[in-house]
């Protein structure tokens, strides 16, 4: 089969109909067999518009892993999701509806939730459609359906019976715009411009001082202890000593702790519930009784006095100005200080006493660390970020929120003695507008009940999406053969929190890693090197460019800009370069496609180095996709395709193709050769730029799609690389000097060919319209 290519150039509106002949042929479709090669692909979260370049990027990618594993035989699960539940989405129904979640019905806001979802999820799964993934759009799913809302209310059933979930008031990381309890996962650091206060401590039973200093006065009501270094010398006279805090008057006793940073101010502390995570370390260490001075609004509470009812800004302010009125402000100094605050709202963080619920975590760390070591990561550089947050767990996993878009917590309290109660698993429940399914309390009888108000975090829901896809619990056949799944594609910045938790949450409840890979990508960045957010309003649509350039650039794009697991910057600039190299490929399969294909046996030296060349490149690309570093291939690719194929060998053969002046055997090997170079960088082309090269060899090579095929192998030939440069370099030698003298290309020229390069004497004679010099080498 041989037909010819036709048209000046790629046209991209010829995707959609390339993709329409996908679907067609259900070329994607799974049914579970042997070797399979199951995808836990990331369902991106619709937390408003647009959906970002870099986001786009990534998923092309994973496109990539999908096709590539395709092409080496393995039978592919590309399952595809919507992530719907959480607190992005809520901030995002906030902002357009111009409301409150506090003043709002609770249904009501569901409602808009999902509306606002809808809309946003339409618009992702429309460019990733576009971008040509081959994933399953037909059964797609979604994060907040009630099928997967089951499975995860299930897991936590079973979790609660297995003692791995409880209930406990203790401080937590609280979010006052929120209004709910965050995890460690879920803060960031900034630096933020703050004041440090160095405050005037009178002792009881002298006229001396200690000076503290605190970039949190406002919790001066709070302090219980004041604790020095034991190796600090200036302070070793007035341990044991009580001191009077100042404005409330209350009595503390100072002691020693090791935690004490004796650089830091004036290496004097006050610990206070609660100023940061060593307070409440330091709180449950030495038994002290907490006094609560902010609340869930984020304001003062009575225990502060006249201070309360104020925003924790302004009683900082007001708290150093009476202060200073009391004579007791040795100095303020301006400094850079590193705060946590939320990653959804910003919003510094308060550690607040709350009853929530908790995952065990914390005995689980060597068994998870264990499991980490079993994990491959492509690059491996980035199991370094799995481990540093391991290493880091100091408690366990707080996993309820005050918000209403997520999964309920499958519970019910007795009215009378409190006693929480769940149902059996395999039914999804919303306990606050639902009839509690219990008759009546297992502990003192009572016939009432009230339904758990909170929702679960949605890393609850994330963290088990492999259980999900491979129909945990549904379908024990297709569970069996596609669990566990193979590769976990993510981005970097959610390996603490997804991956994570996956990790955690997929071995407590099926007893087995959930996959033995995971691939890792950088963050899409814009020109100044800034990380791609919505927040930032840095975010480029890519559906614009997209369609400017078409699919096929976009993503050889996204291979080519950087090695796999770094940052990369996002312009349009380079999808523009790489349309050229589109164009290029397009040229070079409409000159290619003017000969018909021949079997024959290789009779010139020509081809076989050109062979020998593409199984160099052969064996490169298979490195790159081995491990699933897309930036080698296609770099790869680029180079030999444009600057040693069209450049050299293609001039090199183009007379001898025309058979002009030559035989048919020269002919024939000059034509096998062209379609063997250039079926073979299709080939290999075809995992990163699926439309141009299914066109291509759909037009000469085939009825049936490239994405049927096998990857291209290797062959046996000598190997004769080394004369690449040499080759290149004459070339490159005559075409200046004709330049130089201003020779036309067409024009000959005395010239001698060096010894080396005899055996490709006739092609590089006709090529060049060589007058040939005597070579005196």
């Amino acid at each position: 089969m041989s037909k010819k290519i036709n048209g000046k150039s790629w046209d991209p509106k010829l995707e959609s109909q390339i993709m329409q002949e996908w679907n067609n042929d259900h070329i994607y479709n799974f049914t579970p067999a042997e070797n399979n090669f199951v995808i836990d692909t990331p369902p991106p979260y619709p937390s408003g518009k647009p959906w970002h370049i870099g986001a786009a990027a990534h998923y092309a990618q994973i496109d990539m892993i999908a096709r590539t594993a395709r092409m080496s035989g393995a039978n592919v699960y590309f399952p595809i999701g919507i992530d719907r539940n959480g607190l992005p989405v809520e901030i995002y129904t906030e902002k357009k509806y111009h409301i409150r979640i506090q003043n709002i019905n609770r249904e009501e806001f569901l409602i808009l939730c999902r509306k606002s979802l809808d809309e946003l999820e339409n618009e992702i799964l429309h460019i990733m459609k576009r971008l040509g993934i081959s994933g399953d759009f037909i059964n797609h799913y979604r994060t907040d359906s009630e099928e997967y809302r089951t499975l995860t209310q299930s897991t936590f059933i079973e979790l609660w019976n297995n003692d791995c979930i409880y209930l406990a008031n203790r401080p937590n990381n609280y979010d006052s715009y929120t209004k709910t309890t965050i995890s460690d996962a879920e803060i960031t650091y900034l630096d933020i411009k703050t004041k440090l206060v160095y405050i005037k401590f009178n002792l009881t039973d002298s006229d001396r001082t200690i000076t503290i200093s605190s970039t949190r006065p406002e919790l001066l009501c709070s302090c219980q202890i004041i604790i020095v270094h034991p190796d600090d010398k200036r302070y070793t006279e007035i341990v044991g000593k009580k001191a009077i805090i100042p404005i409330f008057n209350k009595v503390v006793e100072i002691c020693q702790h090791r935690s004490v940073k004796m650089e830091f101010g004036t290496g004097a502390v006050m610990v206070c519930s609660y100023g940061d995570q060593n307070d409440v370390t330091l709180f449950r260490e030495m038994k002290l009784n907490e006094i609560i001075s902010i609340d869930r609004d984020g304001k003062m509470t009575s225990a502060t006095g006249k201070y309360s009812g104020l925003k924790v800004e302004n009683a900082r302010v007001q708290i150093i100005e009476d202060l200073k009125n009391l004579g007791v402000v040795e100095k303020i100094e301006k400094i850079n200080h590193n705060i946590p605050v939320s990653e959804r709202s910003k919003t510094p963080i308060e550690i607040i006493p709350m009853q929530e619920y908790y995952l065990k975590q914390k005995n689980e760390i060597k068994k998870i660390k264990n499991l980490c070591s079993k994990i491959k990561f492509y690059p491996q550089t980035h199991k370094q970020i799995l481990i540093d947050w391991i290493n880091s767990i100091s408690m366990d996993w707080p996993i309820s929120r005050r918000r209403y878009y997520g999964t309920e917590i499958p519970i019910w309290h007795c009215k009378k003695c409190l006693e929480p109660h769940v149902p059996s698993p395999g039914k999804y429940y919303s306990p606050w507008k639902d009839k509690c399914p219990i008759d009546e309390c297992f502990k003192c009888g009572s016939t009432e009940f009230k339904g758990e108000e909170k929702i679960l975090d949605t890393w609850m829901d994330s963290s088990i999406s492999p259980l999900f896809i491979t129909k945990f619990g549904k379908n024990k056949y297709f569970f069996k053969k596609t669990y566990p799944t193979s590769i976990r594609p993510q981005a970097k910045d959610i390996v603490r929190t997804w991956l994570y938790y996956t990790l955690l949450r997929c071995n407590q409840i099926s007893d087995k890693i959930p996959w033995s890979n995971a691939w890792i990508m950088g963050h899409g960045l814009d020109n100044k090197g800034l990380k791609m957010s919505k927040s930032l309003k840095n975010a480029i649509d890519p559906l614009p460019i997209i369609n400017e350039f078409g699919a096929d650039a976009f993503r050889f794009w996204s291979a080519s800009i950087v090695n796999h697991g770094y940052d990369f910057r996002c312009s349009v600039d380079k999808i523009e370069s790489a349309k050229k190299f589109l164009s290029k490929l397009w040229n070079i399969s409409k000159f290619v496609s003017n000969f018909t294909i021949t079997k024959c046996e290789l009779v010139n030296n020509t081809d076989k180095w050109i062979l020998s060349e593409i199984n160099k490149l052969i064996a490169d690309c298979k490195e790159g996709y081995k491990n699933y570093n897309f930036y080698v291939p296609s770099t790869k690719i680029r180079e030999f395709t444009w600057n040693i194929f069209a450049s050299h060998y293609i001039e090199m053969v183009k007379n001898r193709a025309y058979g002009n002046g030559v035989s048919v055997e020269e002919q024939n090997s000059a034509i096998y050769t062209l379609h063997k170079s250039l079926s073979s960088i299709l080939l290999l082309l075809a995992p990163i730029t699926p439309f141009i090269t299914d066109y291509i060899w759909k037009k000469i090579y085939s009825q049936n799609s490239i994405h049927t095929q096998k990857q291209v192998e290797i062959e046996n030939c000598d190997d004769m690389t080394s004369l690449t440069y040499r080759i290149m370099e004459f070339n490159s030698k005559i075409w200046n000097a004709k330049k130089n003298n201003k020779i036309s290309l067409n024009k000959q020229i005395e010239i001698a060919i060096p010894n080396e390069l005899d055996i490709f004497k006739n092609d590089l004679l006709a090529m060049h319209r060589i007058k040939q010099k005597r070579n005196n080498n």
